[in-house]
């Protein structure tokens, strides 16, 4: 859990200073959300040193995945795997920091 952040302003107001904090977020819970998935190194333009699976969120912002493998949908450098095309996939579970730690994960069937 992340600590307690807090900042002390030296402004003086009537001779006392001012105590600002600033109080972590809980974590944000997805539940049955559809999102993109796909490798976020390959599609998402992350950072990782292997291919993993990352989701993103409709507003853009993306998040490793954690509770599943990116191989655990089949080959992800197939020709329909993660690492070749994005999905929609429906998605339950917690976003923590970087991460989003998936308690469900189901493909969306592609149209053909």
């Amino acid at each position: 859990m992340m600590t307690l952040r807090t900042l002390l302003i030296a402004f003086l107001v009537g001779g006392a200073p001012i105590v600002i904090s600033q109080t972590p977020t809980s974590p944000l819970t997805l539940k049955s959300q559809v999102v993109e998935a796909s490798c976020g190194t390959c599609h998402f333009g992350m950072k990782a040193d292997i291919c993993t699976l990352a989701i993103r969120l409709p507003e853009g912002k993306s998040y490793w995945v954690s509770g599943f493998s990116i191989d655990q949908f089949g080959d992800a450098h197939a020709t329909d795997g993660f690492c070749q095309t994005t999905r929609k996939a429906k998605v339950s579970g917690t976003l923590v920091g970087d991460k989003f730690m998936a308690t469900a994960f189901v493909l969306i069937p592609q149209k053909p």
